[in-house]
């Protein structure tokens, strides 16, 4: 067997270099891509020598096999993959390497993310010393109680895989075992190796079959006959069946099916926040968001369903409404998913283990004859209807020189193309544009609202528009973001501007936090700390009416952004929309700052989310707030079906 003398990073980083996923497309054509098409890395003393010389040696034979990327935050590094990986549809993600203690545990909440969006991220977090030589060493924690513990087990309940290499042989199976992982639409997640500093610089020798090109295919699994038996013959029994449409949808391609079962069948689709883009916005049978941020279309049929059809989407409380949703008491849930995990919720009788494509191929194919009622297909229309009207007025300008969000929205709609990419996190900006934004396109809508994380927009925008780029598709990515999240992370548009990379960034100024000050109204407790305000010192809060002296559209600038401030006043949406088209018609990155009034509300999708209110309290408006609250979790169904 020929073998070569390498260093246990020099062989990871060819490994992976030679990595492959190989997948066929909905018009049957087959996908082969890099698995890890490069790498994001920050250096330290854990890993500068080792997974930094690896790559710095591979650079100088051939730069173009795995291609080094800076980034400004570690955390910001596994976003950047998640973004990718959205657009390949799981086909394909980065590597995101971090030196030892501080630098690894940087990454932990990309790696929950991750792992909680089912979306594949590889984690080549540094360790410290397998030998203990010279513990402890710098950044390294000392756990008297379990001296091998290291920061690195923190990842083990965020990774869908974890492993730690403590010898160089074992370099060889984790390698394997972690791609397997990646490529699993039903393991997929974060996939986490440690590398202790001192392995990753020493020598083995590695067989060449190692390091030879190697394809992992997407498993596309059929349903299974008794299982389909059943999907059909509930589907076929239903009166008032509904689709709620999840990510699985998008990844495993299956927009042209779903389009085509749901034309024939006439039954109607909401989406989870993962799910948009199944379906464009104006399509018949396409009602918008389904729960606690959805439509009043999609949540008024939900409610009366007696079939609903889970295909492609994990059923978060959101998505239920917190098990408000669906208040047929007789419901049947027919659960289509890769993963047992989530076909199986809800407690359901009909679970379909199965690759969403293949589903609804079988299935249109059993239920070429099947429509619903007439008077179901009305109402299906005049809900979609009503609730279209209820939205143009939402996106209607009101003149005032502080803009809602609703409007603002609207505005950044009117002014996009039907390709763009909206990408958003967290904040009161998800809800509203699950309810509002018009989706055109499949991979036109990007919300991560499965661990909705602060600060995950302009990163996960970042690797949006690098995930279409590398595929030749140079359409503009938007990123809307609140000061809150901006806050949180926004060092990536250096990242941006060093790479020449154009990224369109929406800032709404809300002064505080726009999405936990209007539940912080809802659970009685008026908006405290929700400000961004200056501290009264008598009244010891920042409740006060002096806003902050912050300048973030200066900030931006001082990162070599190109920056568009829309002043307060009548023409603010007139001249957002300037700004958006001119961003458009730029080659750069360029930065948009607009003030917003946070008070201003979209319209009601009857949706609710379970967040407890105290039980007892001395305040009126918690005392109120909790007699509205147990009023609605009256309304809570255990979802046996």
């Amino acid at each position: 067997m020929t073998t070569r003398r390498m260093t246990v990073s020099q062989a990871l980083v060819e490994f992976l270099a030679n990595q492959w996923t190989v997948d066929r497309a909905a018009d049957g054509t087959e996908i082969r891509e890099r698995t890890i098409p490069g790498v994001f890395g920050i250096f330290g003393h854990g890993n500068v020598a080792g997974v930094g010389q690896a790559l710095k040696q591979l650079h100088e034979q051939r730069p173009e096999l795995m291609p080094y990327y800076q980034a400004r935050n570690e955390q910001a590094m596994v976003h950047q993959s998640v973004g990718y990986a959205r657009m390949h549809r799981r086909r394909g993600t980065y590597a995101s390497a971090a030196s030892v203690g501080p630098g690894a545990a940087n990454m932990l909440t990309g790696a929950a993310l991750a792992t909680t969006n089912r979306l594949p991220a590889l984690l080549l977090a540094s360790d410290t010393f397998a030998t203990r030589v010279a513990d402890p060493v710098l950044q390294q924690l000392e756990q008297p109680h379990d001296i091998g513990l290291t920061v690195n087990d923190a990842f083990r309940p965020v990774s869908r895989f974890f492993d730690r290499v403590q010898r160089p042989e074992q370099l060889f199976s984790i390698a394997l075992a972690a791609m397997r992982v990646l490529t699993d639409p039903a393991e997929t997640g974060a996939v986490t190796i440690a590398l202790p500093e001192d392995v990753q610089a020493e020598a083995m020798d590695v067989p060449e079959e190692f390091l030879q090109p190697r394809e992992w295919r997407i498993r596309r699994p059929r349903p299974e006959r008794d299982a389909l038996a059943a999907a059909i013959a509930a589907i076929r029994g239903a009166e008032r069946p509904v689709i709620v449409a999840g990510g699985g949808v998008l990844y495993s391609e299956a927009e042209q099916q779903l389009r085509a079962f749901v034309e024939a069948t006439g039954i109607p689709v909401g989406s989870s926040q993962a799910g948009g883009g199944v379906l464009d916005w104006d399509h018949p049978q396409y009602l918008g968001g389904v729960g606690a941020t959805g439509t009043l279309a999609a949540n008024r049929l939900a409610a009366e369903a007696d079939v609903v059809i889970g295909i492609g989407t994990r059923y978060s409380d959101f998505t239920t409404a917190s098990r408000t949703a669906f208040q047929n008491p007789d419901v049947k849930f027919v659960n289509i998913n890769v993963a047992s995990f989530d076909a199986y919720k809800h407690g359901t009788q009909i679970p379909v283990i199965a690759d969403a494509r293949e589903a609804l191929v079988e299935l249109s194919e059993a239920l070429g004859d099947l429509r619903v009622e007439a008077a179901y297909a009305e109402r299906i229309a005049a809900e979609k209807v009503e609730w279209d009207g209820l939205v143009d007025e939402a996106f209607a300008p009101s003149g005032l020189a502080l803009p809602g969000q609703p409007e603002i929205i609207g505005a950044v709609q009117s002014a996009s193309a039907p390709e763009d990419v909206i990408v958003q996190a967290a904040g009161s900006l998800p809800g509203d544009l699950h309810k509002l934004w018009r989706v055109r396109d499949p991979l036109g809508y990007h919300v991560e609202y499965a661990f909705s994380c602060m600060g995950y927009e302009i990163a996960g925008g970042l690797g949006a528009k690098r995930g279409l780029l590398a595929a030749g598709d140079d359409r503009d990515v938007i990123v809307m973001v609140g000061d809150g999240s901006y806050l949180m992370l926004n060092t990536e548009l250096v990242t941006a501007v060093a790479e020449g990379i154009k990224l369109i960034v929406i800032l709404i100024q809300n002064h505080g936090y726009a999405s936990i000050g209007h539940l912080s109204e809802t659970v009685g407790s008026e908006r405290f700390g929700t400000w961004y305000r200056a501290y009264d010192a008598e009244a010891q809060n920042f409740q006060g009416e002096r806003t902050l002296p912050v300048d973030l559209a200066m900030n931006a600038r001082s990162y070599g952004m190109d920056v568009i401030e829309v002043e307060p006043g009548a023409s603010a949406i007139d001249d957002l929309r300037a700004a958006i088209a001119t961003a458009k018609a730029s080659d750069r990155a360029t930065f948009i700052h607009i003030n917003s009034d946070p008070l201003v509300y979209a319209p009601d999708g009857a949706g609710w989310w379970d967040v407890p209110v105290a039980e007892v309290s001395e305040i009126a408006s918690t005392q109120r707030a909790r007699a509205e609250y147990e009023e609605q979790v009256a309304a809570q169904k255990p979802l046996l079906g």
